[in-house]
């Protein structure tokens, strides 16, 4: 099987096939991001790196058999004040994700993206020919991340005007919960809250973090024992914690930095979210 991932980052999606056990011939990522592209090298040596995703042409390509993705979110993300959906400069590299499903004519093929507003979801919807399945990687790991998946994969229904729905199942629930992947310490958070590219960063302030976290809730503190006294110390989650909290394999990342390796799973896939997907992929 060909397989062309477009904004790769630390290739979750291949995290996934292996997983799978699923045959893969020719990977090839579009990524640019130099820290990105030396962890997929690292662990998957035989990735095929092509570049900017606006330069890939599909005729310079073999047939490809899988189109995978998860085109920039920042101009959907709640946590962007200015949301300019598909209008904006990061986001509208969706339009590249079409641009080469239409140039490589996969039979299968999966886009990624967050909960949005109608618009962008609409759109989306319509130019890829089927409505998403949402998913949330709470479900098969310690940390929340509610996504939407456009996909062609798996099972599927039909509404009165011929609209194809994706009817791929939710996972079944594996109850890890953070606690769960913790290294050492404890945590009063059934789940860490949403990863993001900014993951990575320790504040070596232990008041900070404290007033943090008592004035927003926002991130997730690890205390010292079950009795969550903050005198005693706090941290936030470690390299080989951020790794595991979306199924990635432990020492995945590491030949990065923590700060880098953050950056990538914030940006990166729930792995168990996506291998439940591409499960339903028949035996090519």
């Amino acid at each position: 099987m060909n397989v062309l991932s477009l904004f790769d980052g630390m290739s979750c999606g291949q995290i996934a096939l292996n997983n799978l056990g699923i045959k893969v011939d020719n990977y090839f990522a579009s990524e640019i991001k130099k820290h990105a592209i030396k962890c997929t090298l690292d662990n998957f040596p035989k990735t095929k790196h092509i570049g900017d995703v606006t330069k890939v042409k599909g005729e310079d390509l073999p047939k490809i058999d899988l189109l995978i993705g998860g085109s920039p979110c920042q101009d959907f993300s709640r946590a962007n004040a200015v949301r300019d959906g598909l209008k904006g400069m990061k986001s509208m590299l969706f339009y590249e994700y079409v641009r080469l499903l239409k140039e490589t004519n996969p039979k299968y093929f999966i886009l990624e993206n967050v909960i949005m507003d109608d618009l962008g979801y609409n759109t989306i919807t319509e130019l890829l020919g089927t409505e998403p399945v949402r998913l949330n990687g709470s479900r098969v790991s310690g940390a929340l991340r509610d996504r939407l998946f456009w996909t062609n994969i798996g099972p599927e229904w039909f509404d009165l005007f011929g609209n194809r729905k994706c009817a791929i199942p939710q996972p079944t629930d594996k109850k890890i919960m953070l606690n769960d992947v913790l290294e050492y310490g404890y945590s009063d958070k059934k789940k860490h809250s949403c990863l993001n590219t900014s993951s990575g960063y320790q504040s070596p302030n232990q008041e900070y973090l404290i007033r943090r976290n008592d004035t927003t809730g926002m991130i997730t503190l690890i205390y010292k024992d079950e009795k969550m006294n903050p005198k005693d110390g706090v941290r936030m989650i470690n390299q080989n914690e951020l790794e595991l909290l979306h199924n990635i394999p432990k020492g995945y990342t590491r030949n990065l930095t923590k700060t880098k390796a953050g950056n990538l799973i914030g940006d990166g896939w729930t792995v168990g979210i996506v291998e439940h997907i591409m499960s339903f992929l028949p035996q090519m």
